[in-house]
């Protein structure tokens, strides 16, 4: 058993259980034991095998650290201090439902459980209603960092229900990243479901950097020609100003490892990319809510497009498109490049914030923006030094209805225009792939653009489905309809908004 410890633990109980000790679960342990805090730690897939991966991991890296080591499920809620607090690493979906039901039974009111691991927010909601009948307490939290992180601190994005964060707070706050400033990345995001849908939406803005990123190498290489070692000293540039990053820091890092042969080592890896889904619900959310999200939603079906590795070869051997011969001045295009790159991203991370805003309306999340900004820049994969300016921006005005309407982001955006324009032009006009980078500057033509064409488009709606259309010259919500063909009568569909 472990030592007494300071505080409210009481003697020879611990202060967390940890359920899950794959890689991230492990690596959490081993940070809330070294922040002072006993754990608990039980691996649902194996108990009561003797060298199960409990009795390693108690006989290897928890070998004489205040661990207490536990066989069964029961072990581990008897191991614990109240009120309990478990945590749950296992795979998202039904392992987690079915670990709760087993769970429920051994625990007392005022108990907590959370799960850390990439569940959908609403199975979050639902869980969070089921444990809270019972008088007991869930937290759904997001966790993003890694294995490094893990280890030495994550950002962590909790939510759930309120009254469990106090007896949560000194737990992940101690064990979070820091920030300069020494502020933990971790703080409270909202009720219910609020933690794993801003989870979801850091995922979605990784899968964006990540896609916008590997575009700019892809204009480096195929249009620039430039070497990996020239690329390399790019990003490595980049990541000294405006685009200091942890993805533009490892894309550095990875276009300087050679193969066996002496090679650049990015070039034998096969060019078909995976996902684990959290991308996808961010662009379905986005269609729910009615929101936007052009520039992840891209990402994701950029990640489809590679998948489709034997239809692209097909493709490749009967497509053709233009030259990819570059003949300007290759150091003034890769400061555009950098350029086009900085504004593409104030517009993802614009879209993911408003969808973060609609969400909160429509699931009565009181949310802090600038926070959530903040939890992000340290620990996680999406950290750097821009997120500095977003938190800056929701400081100024925390009812900002769009980060690029921020006067500072409009500056930088301005300044940016003419790179981006001609570096998206540059891209069509040569054959080169671009997604990314193209629905960003067209969702920033679309926003600012007072008038949009959907006025024909109601038009051509209500000519042949009498769906009715709202007058310039009439207040919002009255609608009229037209009989356009003279042979129609007086009858239409509902008006509604998606």
């Amino acid at each position: 058993m472990a030592d007494t410890m300071s505080g409210n633990t009481i003697a020879g109980k611990a202060d967390m259980g940890m359920i899950g000790l794959a890689v991230m679960g492990e690596n959490l342990s081993l940070n809330i034991e070294g922040k002072g805090f006993t754990v608990a730690v039980y691996n649902r897939t194996v108990p009561g095998v003797e060298e199960g991966v409990v009795s390693r991991f108690m006989n290897g890296r928890g070998k004489g650290k205040k661990f207490i080591g536990a066989e069964t499920v029961q072990e581990l809620v008897l191991a614990l201090a109240k009120p309990r607090k478990i945590m749950m690493m296992v795979k998202a979906g039904k392992p987690v439902d079915e670990l709760i039901e087993q769970l429920i039974p051994l625990l007392e009111q005022g108990d907590i459980l959370i799960d850390g691991g990439n569940s959908h927010f609403t199975d979050t909601i639902r869980r969070a209603r089921l444990l809270e009948a019972r008088g007991m307490r869930f937290i759904g939290t997001g966790v993003s960092g890694g294995e490094e992180g893990a280890l030495l601190g994550p950002s962590i994005m909790p939510g759930g229900t309120p009254s469990a964060w106090p007896h949560i707070k000194p737990i992940f706050q101690a064990i979070a990243a820091k920030v300069a400033d020494g502020t933990p990345c971790c703080d409270w995001v909202g009720s219910d479901g609020a933690g794993h849908f801003v989870k979801m939406v850091h995922n979605g803005i990784e899968y964006g950097d990540m896609q916008l990123i590997c575009e700019a190498y892809l204009i480096m290489r195929d249009l620039l020609r430039m070497s990996a070692g020239e690329m390399r000293s790019v990003f490595a540039r980049w990541n000294t100003g405006d685009l200091d990053s942890y993805l533009i820091q490892i894309t550095a890092e990875i276009l300087g490892v050679k193969d066996n042969d002496g090679r650049p080592l990015v070039d034998a890896i096969l060019d078909t990319a995976g996902q684990k889904g959290t991308g996808k619900w961010a662009s379905v959310v986005s269609l729910d809510l009615g929101i936007p999200l052009t520039l992840i939603s891209e990402a994701v079906y950029a990640r489809c497009l590679s998948a489709m590795k034997d239809e692209r070869v097909l493709a490749s051997s009967v497509l053709r498109g233009p030259d990819a011969a570059f003949g300007g001045d290759r150091e003034a295009f890769i400061a555009d490049l950098g350029n086009a790159l900085y504004a593409s991203k104030i517009v993802s991370y614009a879209q993911g914030f408003t969808l973060l805003r609609e969400a909160a309306r429509e699931f009565h999340w009181d949310m802090s923006y600038g926070n959530i900004a903040l939890l992000w820049r340290g620990g996680c994969i999406i950290r750097s030094a821009f997120l500095g300016r977003i938190k800056e921006a929701f400081d100024r005005d925390p009812g900002l209805a769009n980060l690029l309407l921020d006067p500072y982001f409009a500056r930088r955006i301005a300044d940016a225009q003419g790179s981006w324009r001609t570096v998206v032009a540059s891209a069509a006009l040569h054959g080169i792939w671009t997604p990314a980078f193209a629905t960003a500057l067209q969702y920033f033509d679309g926003i600012r653009t007072a008038r949009l064409p959907a006025n024909l488009l109601q038009a051509q709606r209500d000519y042949f489905g009498a769906h009715r259309y709202e007058r310039v010259d009439a207040p919002r919500g009255q609608f009229f309809h037209t009989n356009w063909t003279g042979r129609g009568g007086d009858t239409t569909s509902s008006a509604y908004t998606a």
